[in-house]
């Protein structure tokens, strides 16, 4: 009699055994909110979540080189066309999840100032952005100061990081006095204030598309994507102040 209760106790644990795990490369800005959704996923699903943040640029060359990644979540269209181009995402899975703002940061809770402004409120102080030339964040920034006829004065001064949060922590830290960030990226950041927004006009709609894969092994990747847009997802999002996109 052992051998059919022995079998039948492996039967009860196949399904925790074959759990899906779940890996997203998901744009630096989304870490707070994403991480959370994460969690609230797994309370009620069997599958792990793993995610990887990092500019949307390396994420995208990443993938491009084999990652095993299920989901892409960028913080541009370009990139994840780029990814599209490939051959590595599932088009038909592609949608439009979040939209964002642009904002100037300073420390703690600095005086509100229109962004036209910059050169006198920044002195002789150093400007954090992402880098300009391939991550989103810092690609808008430079869009934005260029449309505003600010880049000129202050290229000289901007100190540029690897991804957006990390632009961010130089002005948290006091590295830098001002910083060109998203506006969820400030919501995430008790330590820094917005000082002003750069007009959405000023520079390219700043929209995040998600996608799974062509490499994706888990079913669950695209049920996850999906979940991204109704709630709980949706009011984690609006909370940290992303758009959540119809």
């Amino acid at each position: 009699m052992r051998l059919p209760l022995i079998a039948a106790a492996l039967i009860a644990l196949s399904p925790a055994a074959h759990a899906d795990e779940i890996t997203i490369f998901a744009a630096a800005s989304l870490k707070t909110a994403l991480d959370e959704i994460a969690a609230k996923w797994q309370e009620s699903h069997d599958d792990k979540v793993v995610i990887s943040y990092a500019g949307s640029s390396k994420l995208a060359q990443q993938i491009q080189a084999g990652a095993p990644a299920d989901i892409f979540i960028s913080a541009s269209t370009d990139w994840m066309d780029e990814v599209q181009k490939s051959g590595n995402i599932d088009e038909a899975t592609r949608t439009d999840i979040l939209g964002n703002t642009l904002v100037l940061v300073g420390t703690g809770k600095p005086a509100s100032a229109e962004v036209t402004e910059l050169p006198a409120l920044l002195g002789d102080g150093k400007l954090a952005m992402a880098l300009v030339n391939s991550v989103p964040a810092g690609q808008y920034g430079k869009q934005s100061l260029e449309k505003l006829g600010l880049w000129s004065k202050v290229e000289p001064q901007v100190a540029q990081a690897d991804n957006v949060r990390a632009a961010l922590m130089l002005v948290a830290t006091g590295e830098a006095p001002l910083g060109i960030v998203y506006g969820s990226d400030a919501v995430a950041e008790p330590g820094v204030g917005v000082v002003g927004t750069f007009p959405a006009d000023s520079h390219d709609a700043i929209i995040y598309p998600g996608a799974v894969t062509k490499n994706a092994d888990t079913p669950q990747a695209a049920a996850f994507l999906q979940s991204l847009k109704a709630d709980p997802a949706k009011s984690v999002f609006e909370a940290q102040g992303f758009t959540v996109l119809p």
